[in-house]
Parts: C-alpha cells; sequence; structure tokens
C-alpha cells in the first residue's frame, strides 16, 4: 500500500488514498448493533488475501476521520493486523453523513430487521423526512417502510427473544395483531418452547383473538342481562310503590321464547282519585 495519508494542505477529495487506521473513528450513527465475529474473522482472512477490494467511505472530523461506510471492512482490517486502508473522502456535512451511513445499512442485506427499522426510524424522525422520502431513498415501497416500523411497537424483552431463538420478521408481524404485550409474550413463549413455523404462530395468535372476541361477547350478554334486570327491578319497585299509597296495580310477568313480556295495570279509577 502506497503508506499513511499525513495531514497537509491538500484535499483528496474524491479519490482514494490510505489512511491510518488509527485516526479513523467509527460513525455514531452506525445502525448495526451486533457484529458477527466468524464473519468479520472471515472477511479479515480474505483481507490478508486479497486486498481491501472496496475502499472505505470517511469524511474529515476535527484531527481525524469519520466513518460513514465500511464498518465491516474497518474491523476486519483491524484483525487482520493492518496499518492503513484505502478510503474515499467526501467532502459532506455531518447530517448527510448520517444519513449516507444509515441508508448504506439499511440496504445491506444482513442487517437485522429491527435494526433496520431502528434505522428507518431515525431517518424519518431524527432527520426529518417522511415514510415517502425514506422510500424513495432505500428504493422500497411506502407501505413497506410502514410494515418495518410497525415492529418497533415489539417490547425490548420481546425483541430480544425473537432475535436470540431466530424467528423470523414474519413471526414478529403475526404477534403485532395483539395489542397487549402479555398476551404477544405467551404466544412468543409457545412459538420458542413447540418451535411454531409462522403458520402455526399465527394460528395461535388467531386462536388468541377468537378467545378475546368471545370473552368480550360473553361481557356485553352480561351487560346486558344486568341492565334488564335493573330495568325489571325498577318495575317491580313501581308497583310496589303504587300499591303502598292504596293503587291496586299489579304487574304480570310473560317468558317468550326470544323475549320477556311485562305487563303492568293500574286502575284508571283509583288512579284518578289519588291524584
Amino acid at each position: 500500500m502506497a503508506g499513511f495519508l499525513t495531514f497537509t494542505k491538500e484535499k483528496p477529495i474524491n479519490r482514494i488514498v490510505e489512511i491510518d487506521i488509527n485516526i479513523i473513528k467509527p460513525n455514531p450513527h452506525q445502525p448495526r448493533t451486533e457484529f458477527d465475529f466468524a464473519d468479520i474473522r472471515s472477511l479479515a482472512d480474505s483481507i490478508l488475501q486479497n486486498g481491501i477490494l472496496q475502499p472505505l467511505t470517511v469524511r474529515r472530523f476535527e484531527n481525524c476521520f469519520e466513518l460513514i461506510a465500511g464498518e465491516r471492512r474497518l474491523r476486519a482490517a483491524k484483525l487482520a493486523g493492518l496499518h492503513s486502508v484505502p478510503c474515499i473522502i467526501l467532502d459532506i456535512s455531518a447530517r448527510n453523513s448520517a444519513i449516507m451511513a444509515l441508508v448504506e445499512n439499511i440496504q445491506r442485506q444482513d442487517l437485522s430487521f429491527f435494526d433496520e427499522a431502528a434505522a428507518i426510524e431515525k431517518l424519518i424522525t431524527y432527520y426529518g423526512m417522511t415514510q415517502e422520502d425514506a422510500a424513495a431513498r432505500l428504493g422500497k415501497a411506502q407501505s413497506t417502510i410502514a410494515n418495518k416500523l410497525r415492529l418497533l411497537r415489539l417490547t425490548p424483552d420481546e425483541r430480544e427473544i425473537i432475535m436470540k431463538y431466530n424467528l423470523t420478521e414474519r413471526h414478529a408481524r403475526a404477534l403485532l395483531r395483539l395489542a397487549s404485550p402479555s398476551e404477544r409474550m405467551i404466544i412468543l413463549e409457545k412459538a420458542v418452547k413447540q418451535n411454531l413455523n409462522v403458520e402455526k404462530t399465527e394460528a395461535a395468535v388467531e386462536a388468541c383473538i377468537g378467545k378475546k372476541k368471545e370473552r368480550a361477547s360473553y361481557q356485553k350478554r352480561s351487560k346486558v342481562f344486568q341492565n334488564v334486570r335493573i330495568f325489571v327491578n325498577t318495575i317491580a319497585k313501581a308497583v310496589e310503590t303504587m300499591q303502598a299509597a292504596g293503587i291496586a296495580a299489579d304487574s304480570q310477568k310473560i317468558q317468550r321464547d326470544d323475549y320477556i313480556e311485562y305487563r303492568v295495570r293500574i286502575p284508571i279509577g283509583q288512579t284518578a282519585k289519588h291524584q
């Protein structure tokens, strides 16, 4: 390699230069939270054999360089014992650097779907993009972006279990049909213990929703029954009050197949006399 880059008045923008690996700092907006050591080790072995085939992308930052894209390559280069790496220096703002880092990582296939969703959310909330803007940047449909963002409704504990047991994004989406974290956790634990595939997980969710509907229907019927009973008691109380006042009122309950009929008789003559 050509040697280390030293700071001079020259600004080698948009061309490949060698930069001391020790003066490249990671991008603080890197969306990836976990790196597979075996993968980094394999890449380091490849770098020792073939060198770095794709330059890293950096920008000048204070007295060093900030990485824009190439975190895996930087880690592998350090593991391989390299002292410098080929880089392309871009003259861009911190905001654009962060956006580029997020977009570059989101487009990678090996980024976890939760990290991807968090990165998309950051593009939207932190950098003021709409879902349509983010979709255009990433080359995805707006509906895809919306579905990715919905994954963040799952709690940190739920996400941890999903990733720990290698469940898929479709497993996660199935759970989102349940609004209650406690219900989701029951299904999630069942999916892990019974090694449920996506279809069986969706069936378990559907069964849970069915039970909720049955409970809601029972509670509704129970409430209606309570209201009817209150109404019936009100009628009985009214008749008793009239009887106590000397009015020969009476009531008759008639049970029909699909309803209850109440008949109340109040003598007109007595009513007029007591007015």
